[in-house]
């Protein structure tokens, strides 16, 4: 078994202290660690990005031509080395999609850039990867109905653009009902929770969202996981009241709910901005844990004894 990082690239962060660039170095660490070997992803064909974004938008992005509203909005100081981050990441999430339709489990250390949109970078996303990575794998012939499951606790704004009006898509978000993007694309389903929504809730809620998501988008080849730190109660840029438990047990419900369908699933990591870096890659690392523990569960086990606890 392996996980996909691209967490050597790095960007100038200029003032924009509270993206968690830390985080992505140190979880690569702590996973490595624990045994499962590291692959380094090859960036994303361009043509790619220009199938699935505005040919346009993408050439000005790649060329630092962003007015000064749209820097803005995307949260970040363009940059060469940005650029070359990004491309990489959406490359991690292609290989750890075909990883679970060899295997049934794929990991990327990084990844669920869910806000940008056919036209925009948003939200610290320049590019989307569930959508270019969708669009991907039904070009090689892999994979044609892919399930987006994104439970980061921002809606997945830029993938309902992207991926909602597809028939062969279904993307399911469920977030904090008063938190950013206040304005909403509609989601195949979109699931709206209070703020303080603790961890029984939040699970009443993901057990149903499933169930529905089963029946209405039955059969998908993938699903993509977007499994987002930041629903966990001390967030920064959260809002609901997850523990590292419930966070956890969240994963488990979402890997299992895989294998019981027999499923390939593939996560990333999305958000997470917890004023200790620690406690993201905490979180982060719970995931990780969770999709060993599917993959072992599914035959596609590493070699090497791996204590999944000490992942977390």
């Amino acid at each position: 078994m392996r996980a996909w990082s691209h967490s050597r690239l790095l960007f100038p962060l200029g003032a924009k202290q509270r993206y968690p660039l830390p985080k992505y170095a140190l979880l690569r660490e702590r996973v490595a660690a624990s045994g499962i070997a590291i692959a380094e992803p090859e960036p994303i064909a361009w043509r790619a990005v220009e199938a699935t974004h505005d040919p346009h938008f993408a050439h000005r992005m790649r060329r630092g031509r962003l007015t000064v509203r749209e820097e803005r909005v995307l949260g970040l100081p363009w940059s060469p080395e940005l650029i070359a981050r990004s491309l990489a990441g959406i490359g991690g999430t292609l290989s750890a999609a075909r990883d679970a339709l060899d295997g049934g489990v794929g990991i990327m250390l990084g990844g669920g850039t869910h806000h940008a949109g056919r036209m925009s970078a948003r939200g610290f996303c320049v590019f989307n990867d569930v959508a270019i990575v969708t669009r991907e794998l039904r070009r090689e012939g892999r994979a044609r109905r892919i399930l987006a499951i994104d439970l980061d606790v921002h809606q997945g704004d830029g993938t309902a653009e992207l991926l909602a009006p597809d028939p062969e898509a279904f993307t399911l978000s469920i977030q904090c009902e008063r938190n950013l993007r206040f304005t909403r694309i509609a989601s195949d389903l979109d699931v709206e929770l209070p703020a303080r929504t603790a961890d029984d809730a939040y699970m009443n809620a993901l057990d149903a969202a499933l169930a529905h998501a089963a029946r209405r988008f039955p059969d998908p080849d993938l699903i993509l996981y977007l499994a987002g730190a930041d629903p966990w109660e001390g967030d920064r840029l959260g809002r609901l009241a997850l523990t590292k438990p419930g966070l956890r047990a969240r994963d488990e419900c979402v890997f299992a709910f895989a294998k019981a369908s027999n499923i390939p699933i593939a996560m990333t990591l999305a958000g997470g901005y917890a004023p200790d870096v620690a406690d993201t890659v905490d979180i982060h690392a719970g995931t990780v844990a969770a999709a060993v523990a599917a993959a072992t569960a599914t035959g596609d086990a590493p070699d090497a004894d791996i204590d999944v606890d000490a992942v977390v």
